[in-house]
């Protein structure tokens, strides 16, 4: 492979700005066709992307002689079914998050990837945001000694489209998206913290549906061990009133805590002897983009990746042991 041919399964939202761009602007990749089950809306986000060949089936797609990459880009539901198919095909794959509908797809993904010899990524892309690279590198640099213990806290307040009992999103749909609010944002979370602090070797949780809103939890609980002896806590409330918004991460050192945001984009804190330090890092325009440029040279053999399949497992994993104790 001397360039990346990229297939698209699925352009929805998510494709629009945060990665679908993305793919066009990294040396040697671009995007040459995009697959959607409507015909219509297939067909225009081609247009609109200058996206050369589009399908409404997504054997078409994958059998598309000029791809040689696939990114699978639709809710958790299908994620295992077209990964397969992408593996028999001999097509790379990179797989939006959450990795698949629970752990044991996630396994068979990875195992099917690995007979077939098929390079599988996950789209857990704050493993190259500068924000997050920050944290590691204040991390590593032992500025707050000895990692202790975390702090994770993610307090919304109901989306209107929450109470629309007739025409639920698919995100608090548990057979669509594998759980709810939960399940689509704290992979990203927990996966970070397996990048800067090392696995998660066990975890614990509680879960509830207390505002009965939709089908899928909305609160969860957790305690968890990293791999070092650092103990972590958790809480993810999504029926909490606007006005206590809470997104904080807290790592809690020997020397020092560092305090940072998951999904918005406030400057890292670092807090030494009392004394506080701001970092502003940067956002990219297409938040993937420098995840993707890994996969990419990844894929061309100049250079590795930080998201896998192997690393999304493990996130998976405890995802299920906080939700379903297994």
């Amino acid at each position: 492979m001397d360039k990346v041919s990229w297939g698209f399964i699925g352009c929805g939202d998510v494709t629009e700005v945060k990665s679908g761009p993305a793919f066009n602007k990294i040396k040697d990749s671009s995007v040459v066709a995009v697959m959607r089950r409507n015909a219509e809306k297939a067909k225009d986000y081609a247009y609109r992307h200058n996206v050369p060949k589009w399908y409404d089936d997504v054997d078409k797609l994958i059998n598309d002689p000029d791809v040689n990459a696939v990114y699978i880009a639709t809710p958790p539901d299908v994620h295992l079914e077209y990964t397969v198919k992408c593996a028999q095909a001999g097509k790379a794959v990179y797989v939006e998050k959450p990795m698949a509908l629970n752990y044991a797809q996630a396994q068979q993904m990875v195992e099917v990837c690995k007979k077939t010899d098929t390079p599988l990524f996950a789209a857990l892309y704050r493993r190259r945001l500068p924000r997050f690279l920050k944290v590691k590198e204040l991390i590593d640099s032992g500025v707050i000694g000895k990692v202790r213990a975390v702090n994770l806290s993610l307090y919304f307040s109901p989306n209107q489209e929450d109470y629309d009992r007739e025409n639920l999103p698919w995100r608090v749909l548990p057979d669509i998206a594998g759980g709810g609010y939960f399940f689509d944002l704290a992979p990203h979370q927990l996966d970070i913290l397996d990048y800067i602090l090392g696995p998660i070797a066990q975890a614990k949780g509680f879960a509830n549906n207390q505002a009965a809103l939709y089908p899928a939890e909305d609160i969860v609980t957790a305690v968890y061990r990293f791999e070092s002896g650092a103990l972590g806590t958790g809480i993810w409330c999504f029926s909490a009133s606007p006005e206590e918004r809470i997104d904080r991460i807290e790592i809690i050192g020997s020397k020092g805590n560092i305090r940072l945001a998951c999904f918005e984009t406030t400057p890292v804190e670092l807090v030494v002897n009392n004394e506080k330090q701001y970092f502003p890092e940067p956002t990219p325009q297409h938040v993937q983009q420098p995840l993707i440029e890994t996969v990419v040279d990844d894929l061309l053999g100049r250079g590795k990746c930080p998201s896998t399949g192997e690393s999304a497992l493990r996130t998976a994993r405890v995802m299920e042991q906080i939700l379903f104790g297994s």
